[in-house]
């Protein structure tokens, strides 16, 4: 069953405005340590950042709370699965909401997309939540 839907659209030039207004200020409030690493290896850096952005808004959107009520920017990540495949992380309390709005029984599994088309970034979040244990007959 859907427990949440998320979009967000992000514009990479404003994002690099921001990085090279703020730098590490921003970088740090907003990004894991691990998300700024794989940034910073990119030569698309602006572009990593701005999806990764959009991704943090969209999945704060699934779990119907927007960037507010006590979560916090790196509640949430984005890693990459060896395939390239996005894969999204809560901690904190992202991950307390989201246990919260998951029903007994279930496990949630949250589904990421990220896409960029220069000037734009965006990312689509899908919260899932399976049923734990054998199908029911």
């Amino acid at each position: 069953m859907i427990l949440g839907v998320g979009t967000d659209l992000a514009n990479i030039e404003r994002i690099a405005g921001v990085l090279d207004r703020f730098g590490d200020r921003f970088r740090d409030r907003v990004f894991t340590p691990e998300e700024q690493r794989k940034a910073e290896r990119r030569k698309a850096t602006a572009a990593t950042y701005a999806k990764r952005w959009a991704a943090k808004e969209a999945c704060s959107k699934a779990l119907g709370t927007g960037l507010r009520m006590g979560i916090a920017w790196r509640d949430m990540s984005v890693s990459n699965l060896r395939t390239g495949q996005p894969v999204m992380q809560v901690t904190g309390w992202a991950a307390e909401r989201l246990a919260a709005m998951t029903p007994p029984g279930h496990e949630a599994v949250i589904h990421v997309s990220l896409t960029d088309d220069h000037p734009w970034a965006q990312a689509f979040v899908v919260i899932e939540a399976r049923p734990l244990g054998p199908p029911a007959p």
